[in-house]
């Protein structure tokens, strides 16, 4: 166990049970969807990650998408 983990799990014993289960729930559903990104990338093959960018090449020739400067403005 790395020292990083083991300063957060000190922490989180400090914290009453309910809190502790709730922080728990949330880590251990984190890995499960980790897990599960984990597996769909390997299972993505070359031919499939070509068909998806054929996918996006067509809608920004269609102009169908947003620029990302939009979404997700620069804050200065």
């Amino acid at each position: 166990m790395t020292e990083l983990l083991q300063q957060a799990i000190a922490q989180i014993q400090k914290l009453p049970p309910d809190q502790q289960d709730a922080i728990a729930a949330r880590f251990l559903a984190e890995l499960q969807d980790e897990q599960k990104w984990e597996a769909q990338f390997a299972a993505t093959t070359d031919d499939k990650w070509d068909q998806m960018a054929a996918m996006v090449r067509q809608e920004i020739a269609k102009g169908e998408t947003v620029p990302l400067d939009k979404v997700f403005p620069i804050q200065e």
